[in-house]
This record gives C-alpha cells, sequence and structure tokens, in this order.
C-alpha cells in the first residue's frame, strides 16, 4: 500500500517536471500554474497518508484529505481555465465550496463519525468538482473532438465517484483504501487512471489551444483581426472551385482608402492603424457568413461574395460605401471615404483569382480617376 502511495507522490512529481521542461520557452499563464498547484498539492497530501496510523490522525487524515480537496478543486478549474470558462463568478463558487468542503469534513472528523460516512462524503464532494468541467466540454458546440472526450472521461470519473459513494453505504470500510481486498485494488487502479487522464488530458488541451493560437496568428491580420492575404487566397480558391461546380456566380470586390497617405502624413500611423482597424471591423460585421473578407496589404481590402449577380453586389459595395462615408468614429479625429472596383462572372473551371484581382482593379483606378468615393465595375467578359 505505501508503494502505490509512493507512486502517486512520484507521478505528480515528475508531471510537474516533465511539463515544466516541455514549457520552458512558452509564456507562463493562470492555467499551467493552476495545474501545478493541483500536482503539487495531491503530492504533498498522498505523502501525508503514507504516515496513516503513525502520526497524528489530524496530520494524516484532516489535513491530508484537505489538501486532496484542495487538489481535486484547482485541477478541473485548471481546465476551465484553458477553456476561458474560468469566470470571476465561477471562481469565487469554486473558491467558497472548496472551503465548504473542508469545513465539513473537518466537522465530519470532530463530530467522530465512521470512516465509511468520510468515504461517502469525500466521494460526493470530490464528483461535484469535476462535473461543471465536464458538462462545460460536453455542452459546447465549438469544442474540439478531443474536448468533447476529455468531458466524457470526467464524467465516467464523477460517476464512479459516486459508485463508490453507493458501495460504501452497504460495504461499509471494506471500500477504504487502507482495507485490504478487491475494492482497494479497483481504488488504486482508479486512481492511477485518473491521475493518466488528468495529466495527458491537460498536456494535450494545452497543446491544442496553442495550435489554435498558431493557427489565428497564421490566418489573420494582426492588426484587423480578418484574414490575412495568403488565407484569403486559400479560401477564394476553394470557394471558386465550389461554385464552379454547382454553375454558380462570383463577385469580388476590391478597395481601398481614399488619400490614405495623407491620413497617415497629417494625423501619423497610429492613428492611420486605427483607421484601417475601425473600418475592417465595421465592413467585417455587416457582411453576410459566407462572404470572404482579407486584408491584400497596406490599405488595400478584398472581398469574395459567393453566388451574387451584378444586381446583389452593386447594392453591397454601395452599401459598404455609405456605410463608411457616413459613419463618424468619435474615437478619431477625421471622416474618410472609399473607393471600390467590382467584377462579377459566372464560376467556371477557368476562373482564376488573379484574372478577378486585375479585372477589379482596373475597376478600382477607374474609380480613383473618375473622383473617388464611387464605385466602378468591370465590364470585361473573362
Amino acid at each position: 500500500m505505501k508503494t502505490v502511495f509512493i507512486s502517486l507522490v512520484f507521478g505528480h512529481i515528475f508531471t510537474v517536471i516533465l511539463i515544466r521542461a516541455y514549457r520552458q520557452n512558452y509564456t507562463k499563464d493562470r492555467a499551467v500554474n493552476m495545474f501545478y498547484a493541483s500536482k503539487w498539492v495531491q503530492a504533498i497530501a498522498w505523502f501525508m497518508l503514507l504516515f496513516q496510523n503513525t502520526a497524528p490522525d489530524f496530520f494524516s487524515i484532516v489535513a491530508a484529505n484537505s489538501l486532496l480537496f484542495i487538489g481535486a478543486a484547482f485541477e478541473p478549474a485548471s481546465f476551465l481555465v484553458l477553456q476561458k470558462a474560468f469566470s470571476r463568478k465561477v471562481r469565487h463558487l469554486y473558491i467558497g465550496w472548496m472551503v465548504i468542503i473542508i469545513i465539513g469534513f473537518v466537522s465530519i472528523y470532530l463530530l467522530n463519525v465512521t470512516e465509511t460516512t468520510r468515504i461517502i462524503y469525500a466521494s460526493i464532494a470530490t464528483s461535484l468538482f469535476i462535473l461543471y468541467p465536464a458538462y462545460r466540454m460536453i455542452s459546447d458546440r465549438q469544442a474540439s473532438s478531443l474536448q468533447h472526450l476529455m468531458g466524457y472521461l470526467y464524467s465516467i470519473v464523477a460517476i464512479s465517484l459516486w459508485c463508490r459513494a453507493i458501495s460504501a453505504i452497504y460495504l461499509g470500510n471494506e471500500v477504504g483504501l487502507f482495507t485490504t481486498g478487491m475494492y482497494q485494488t479497483f481504488t488504486f487502479l482508479s486512481l492511477y487512471l485518473i491521475m493518466i487522464l488528468g495529466n495527458t488530458g491537460f498536456v494535450l488541451l494545452s497543446k491544442e489551444q496553442a495550435d489554435v493560437e498558431l493557427l489565428r496568428i497564421a490566418s489573420y491580420d494582426e492588426l484587423t483581426g480578418i484574414l490575412n492575404r495568403r488565407t484569403f487566397m486559400i479560401q477564394s480558391k476553394n470557394c471558386i472551385h465550389t461554385l464552379a461546380k454547382k454553375q454558380q456566380s462570383i463577385s469580388y470586390l476590391l478597395f481601398d482608402i481614399d488619400h490614405y497617405k495623407n491620413i497617415n502624413d497629417t494625423y501619423g500611423h497610429h492613428v492611420g492603424d486605427r483607421v484601417l482597424r475601425d473600418m475592417a471591423i465595421l465592413i467585417a460585421n455587416s457582411l453576410e457568413e459566407q462572404a470572404i473578407f482579407g486584408r491584400y496589404g497596406g490599405d488595400e481590402f478584398a472581398i469574395l461574395l459567393p453566388d451574387t449577380d451584378e444586381q446583389q453586389s452593386s447594392q453591397i459595395a454601395e452599401q459598404i460605401r455609405s456605410t463608411i462615408e457616413n459613419h463618424r468614429f468619435h474615437a478619431l479625429p477625421l471622416s474618410y471615404t472609399i473607393s471600390i472596383g467590382i467584377v462579377t462572372v459566372p464560376a467556371t473551371s477557368d476562373t482564376h483569382l488573379s484574372m478577378l484581382y486585375q479585372r477589379s482593379d482596373y475597376a478600382l483606378y477607374q474609380a480613383k480617376h473618375a473622383g473617388r468615393n464611387r464605385i466602378e465595375r468591370s465590364v470585361v467578359t473573362i
């Protein structure tokens, strides 16, 4: 039995060591720090349980189990932080519930109740820390398959804890950690599996989150938050290929800000950046979900409108132009306008993004030449 406890102690310690080595060049965050804390606390708790029957009960029972409750609260909480679901309200609820559970356990000990009662209380109390993170991972429609799987596995852990509590009602001390038998073996095996689940799950979810962030950085323009040129081109090419199969039309809008260089020269590049950012947000919020919106570079932006004919694309372009013209950004000391070039063609296997760009760029040039703050359409047949 002591060998099992020592294995759990070193299992938690080596988890911290290995993860710290793996994340040495990463910026520390709250989720990782909370997970580290849970591992250290659990390691200390299992070490204290080694002295059962040799140290005072308050040390090996009350203090050790109180630390296990803290570790049981911190570990699921670290998963909530990864999910960005550990709000102030949830944090207060977790802290409050943890304090209540510890006070309740101490009270049970002071009342000198049986070990069976402590087993039932500890099993149910621990399961309640797990239920909310499991529910969040299962119910979140935007969660990954890994998150859903972790949610289901944690649900199984919670159910197993309730089964242990029910078993204690009928079997008494036979389900205790210090009672030799089949249930002790099953309990120790469960503890190992729970430790492995928590350790592996946290590492994988943390890695998944880092991968998502890297993909976001690689796909979106840092300043405006919309697609960067590379991602816009990839998505647009895929969209054209799909529309060609359906024999649907496609419209391409290319636009930039009129006299943008003057804005930078007069007000500074920080104001110019703010103009780009606010304009991109305003336009992105006005577009339908299927529209592809990206920044080509500088103050040049492009929009690909799937299954949109000339009349529809003209209406959308005019809506964008008039919105920018009439909108006043309270934080900016200026107003500005945009010029737009449009091209609409039936999507075919011969329709290339470069051709759409060239035609709309020529239309944009015509809009600039005609006085700016206007829309021009390419009439060249592709």
